[in-house]
C-alpha cells in the first residue's frame, strides 16, 4: 500500500455514514459520550441503508462503539463491523447535551472547530486519533465501510483530504447519509457528499 503523498495507483474508497436520528440529533444537541439510541425513524432510515450498500464489497467495516452507531451498522447490514475506539464522535466536555445557539449565549461565534471544549478534546487530539484511524484505512488493499459521526467523519474527511482537521467545517453531514471518498490522479477526493 502505498502513502498519500505516492497514491497514483490508489484506488481504494472509503464509505463514510452517519448514524441515524436521535432525539438529540434531531434537536441539534451535541452529543459525544452520551450513549443514546436511534429514535423509530433513525432505524427505519438506517434499514433503508441496507439497500444502497447491498451491491458494494469491503475488505474493512468499523463503526464507533456508541449504541447509535453500531446500531445503524447492524441495520444496513453490517452486523459484525469491528468497532474502532477511535471512531468516537468529538468529546464535547462539558457542552455534551447543549446546542450551539445555547453556547452562544455566553460564547458568542462559538463553534467545535475555532473555539475551546472545556473538559473535551481539541482540534489536535481529534486529529491524532482519526489519523490513527485513516492509517489503519490505507494499509487495506480495497474498500472501507465506516460509521460514525458527525464531527468526527467530518474531521475525518479533513484528514482524509490531507487538510487541517478544522477545515471539516466545510463538509455538512445529515443523518443516515452515505459519503465516498476516493482517489483521482493521485489525489485524494470527494466522490459523493451527505447522500
Amino acid at each position: 500500500m502505498t502513502t498519500h503523498g505516492q497514491s497514483a495507483e490508489r484506488e481504494d474508497r472509503l464509505w463514510l455514514v452517519r448514524h441515524g436520528e436521535t432525539e438529540w440529533s434531531k434537536s441539534g444537541r451535541h452529543t459525544s459520550t452520551t450513549d443514546l439510541p436511534l429514535t423509530e425513524e433513525g432505524e427505519r432510515i438506517a434499514a433503508s441503508l441496507k439497500e444502497r450498500l447491498a451491491g458494494e464489497q469491503f475488505d474493512l467495516v468499523l463503526t464507533s462503539p456508541r449504541q447509535r452507531a453500531r446500531r445503524t451498522a447492524e441495520l444496513a447490514g453490517f452486523p459484525d463491523a469491528e468497532v474502532d475506539d477511535d471512531l468516537v464522535e468529538w468529546n464535547y466536555g462539558d457542552y455534551e447535551g447543549i446546542t450551539t445557539a445555547e453556547i452562544r449565549e455566553t460564547v458568542p461565534g462559538w463553534t467545535v472547530w475555532a473555539n475551546p471544549v472545556p473538559n473535551g478534546e481539541t482540534a489536535a487530539q481529534v486529529a491524532a486519533r482519526l489519523d490513527r484511524v485513516n492509517a489503519r484505512i490505507a494499509a487495506v488493499d480495497g474498500d472501507v465501510l465506516v460509521f460514525g459521526h458527525s464531527h468526527a467523519l467530518r474531521a475525518l474527511t479533513a484528514r482524509w483530504l490531507e487538510l487541517d482537521v478544522t477545515e471539516g467545517r466545510h463538509f455538512v453531514l445529515n443523518t443516515a447519509t452515505v459519503s465516498v471518498l476516493g482517489w483521482e490522479r493521485g489525489s485524494p477526493v470527494i466522490h459523493h457528499w451527505n447522500s
